[in-house]
């Protein structure tokens, strides 16, 4: 399974299209990798802006 990250909200996924902005301009090219659980709660995700539960990737090309 090869995760792409989405250029626009990091997200990653292993489809075409990013799951949480729609967008379709995806990246196989990132480094690092961050599993936000609880948005809300988090501090790390507060900090990055992430809004949603899920996998993200921390700097994409």
């Amino acid at each position: 399974m090869s995760l792409k990250a989405c250029r626009s909200c990091k997200v990653l996924t292993d489809g075409d299209t990013c799951p949480i902005c729609k967008g379709k301009d995806l990246s196989e090219d990132y480094m690092g990798l961050i599993i936000v659980l609880d948005p809300e709660s988090s501090e790390l995700a507060k900090k990055l802006g992430i809004e949603a539960k899920g996998r993200y990737a921390i700097k994409v090309r």
